[in-house]
C-alpha cells in the first residue's frame, strides 16, 4: 500500500523559509517522479516542482529561484526548501507520485501560512 506522509508545513514570514518533507511506502520512491502540489483557498491546485527518478527538476514560473526540490532516494524522501517565501505561498503543500504525466498518488497536504 502506497502512502505519502508530508511534514514540515508552518507559520512563517515573508522573507522567511521552510523546508517540506514527504516520505514515500509502498516501494514506488525508485520508479515514480516526485512531486509538489499546492491549492490556496477558492484557487485550483498547482503543480509547484517536480523531481524524476534521476534527479532532473522543473518549477513552475512562480517559485523558480527560490524553492529547491530534491529527493532522497535512500530515505524515500522527498524535500521542496522554500526560500523568500512570499504571502501568496501561503497554501496548503500536497506531495504526489507521478508516473507517466500523471500524479497517481497523494500526501494528505501540509499547510504553509506566509505572514506579512
Amino acid at each position: 500500500q502506497v502512502q505519502l506522509v508530508e511534514s514540515g508545513g508552518g507559520l512563517v514570514q515573508a522573507g522567511g523559509s521552510l523546508r517540506l518533507s514527504c516520505v514515500a511506502s509502498g516501494n514506488i520512491f525508485g520508479s515514480h517522479s516526485m512531486a509538489w502540489y499546492r491549492q490556496a483557498p477558492g484557487k485550483q491546485r498547482e503543480l509547484v516542482a517536480t523531481i524524476t527518478p534521476a534527479g532532473s527538476t522543473d518549477y513552475a514560473d512562480s517559485v523558480k529561484g527560490r524553492f529547491t526540490i530534491s529527493r532522497d532516494n535512500a530515505k524515500n524522501t522527498v524535500y521542496l526548501q522554500m526560500n523568500s517565501l512570499k504571502i501568496e505561498d501561503t497554501a496548503t503543500y500536497y506531495c504526489s507520485a507521478r508516473r507517466y504525466g500523471i500524479s497517481l498518488y497523494w500526501g494528505q497536504g501540509t499547510q504553509v501560512t506566509v505572514s506579512s
